[in-house]
């Protein structure tokens, strides 16, 4: 009789689990950047308990109702402590739990602090549970017309660490914006990178984090609020994620994120499975590409500038979409730079951005490079229009090419006498351009 209901059991924890990885969360992005001081679980507690509203049908009385397989389900709990540890778990977040939210109010800001979830109620003879959201949390919550974000629950439920779980929030409330106006438009390109690479000041991810108090020294900060967060949430989410370090003097100052949508490998999958031709052909086609981009990047005298200098890597010149990003957004600026400073003065801008490259995690080096050549470039510019001595030499003309000017249809099959008139006349325009031979009143 027991292993039919263990095997009940199982079967309900089966259906719950495919229930919650088809929701999602929606949540006004000012609570997204709100203090959460709660712990993990109280946390998770309440994105579930945020999944099961109905933004279209708010919920009467700000109640919804659980089930403790969906919670247990949620929480990956199996051993026979788990309603004693749920029941910490609410009186924990009850008792503890609150969020600080500011808010820009005419001048300045509104601060406001709010338990979210004031009321829990459930018995130890059925598994129904009643949660009711505080009035005060549910503008941030339903109603939502701009300003929010939405993600998956199925990701929150595979982080387990609070800083995780606050940081995939905060990303996704970015890549959100990037996807939607990738789509839609009405963002410049400039826009869109700033969406998909993300920065924040140490100070306000200190704050966001609440971590202003712990965690000191920065190697300590950055294990337990950065590097193992953003692993978990590379390894568990929707998201690849990387992070450098931005140094203002001598101190790490700020951070700027890499945001990339993880492929639906399934999908792609599937295609291959049942093999359609029209997607295998464009597979082809593509990787096709790639290749003969990356063959091409690996032959430029900048990838062996690069290697010099020690801004590539072996592992980097391995990397096919490493080298192609490389070749198509980073050569053309260096390309630029050639035009105006020749070989010599691109090895000496590389020089200069070797001794400045600061340490960071897992490297973004197309970004880097490209920013650092995107800065220079306009210096360039100045630089040439106020020492014009400074610009690239430009070889002399040849007189063939100053025939093109004036015979549209030259050839180089001229006579010497023809040669000899072009000599001449091409002596004429330079005195003119002197301003000699010129009839003055």
């Amino acid at each position: 009789m027991s292993s039919i209901t263990e095997n009940q059991e199982q079967k309900k924890q089966v259906k719950s689990m495919d229930e919650l990885k088809k929701r999602k969360v929606v949540e006004h992005n000012d609570l997204i950047t709100s203090i959460a001081k709660m712990d993990k679980t109280p946390l998770k507690i309440f994105e579930l308990a945020v999944s099961c509203i109905d933004t279209d049908n708010p919920p009467k009385d700000n109640i919804i109702y659980l089930s403790k397989t969906e919670l247990f389900a949620f929480f990956e709990v199996s051993d026979n402590d788990k309603h004693s540890r749920f029941k910490q778990a609410i009186e924990k977040m009850q008792k503890q739990a609150f969020f600080e939210i500011k808010e820009e109010k005419d001048k300045g800001y509104k601060f406001k602090s709010i338990v979210p979830i004031p009321f829990v109620e459930w018995t130890d003879y059925n598994d129904k549970v009643t949660i009711q959201f505080q009035p005060q949390i549910m503008p941030y919550l339903i109603d939502l017309k701009k300003n929010f974000t939405q993600y998956a629950l199925s990701d929150v439920m595979e982080l387990n660490s609070k800083y995780s779980i606050i940081l995939y929030k905060w990303l996704s409330m970015y890549y959100n914006q990037y996807e939607h106006y990738k789509a839609k438009g009405g963002r410049r390109e400039e826009q869109l990178e700033q969406y998909s690479n993300p920065s924040i000041s140490i100070k306000e991810l200190r704050l966001m984090t609440d971590t202003v108090n712990e965690y000191k020294e920065f190697w300590n900060f950055e294990k337990r609020v950065l590097k193992d967060p953003i692993e978990e949430i590379t390894n568990h989410t929707s998201f690849n994620v990387t992070y450098e370090k931005i140094k203002k003097g001598r101190s790490i100052d700020s951070i700027v994120f890499h945001i990339e949508k993880k492929p639906v490998a399934k999908n792609e999958n599937y295609k291959e499975e049942q093999q359609d031709t029209v997607y295998l052909q464009t597979k082809a086609e593509r990787e096709g590409k790639q290749q003969v981009l990356f063959t091409k990047a690996m032959q430029s005298p900048y990838t062996k500038l690069l290697g010099e200098k020690w801004l590539i890597n072996f592992s980097d010149t391995q990397d096919i979409p490493t080298m192609v990003g490389l070749l198509e957004k980073v050569y053309p600026l260096y390309d630029e730079l050639k035009e105006a400073r020749g070989l010599k003065g691109v090895e000496t801008h590389l020089s200069y951005v070797a001794s400045k490259q600061e340490g960071y995690s897992k490297r973004n080096v197309v970004k880097y490079l490209k920013t650092a050549i995107e800065g220079y470039l306009p210096t360039v510019a100045l630089q040439d229009l106020e020492q014009p001595g400074r610009a690239n030499y430009k070889k002399p003309r040849s007189l063939e090419e100053v025939a093109k000017d004036f015979l549209p249809y030259y050839q180089n099959e001229t006579s010497e006498a023809e040669k000899e008139e072009l000599r001449r006349l091409k002596a004429e325009i330079d005195k003119k351009l002197r301003g000699e031979g010129l009839d003055h009143e």
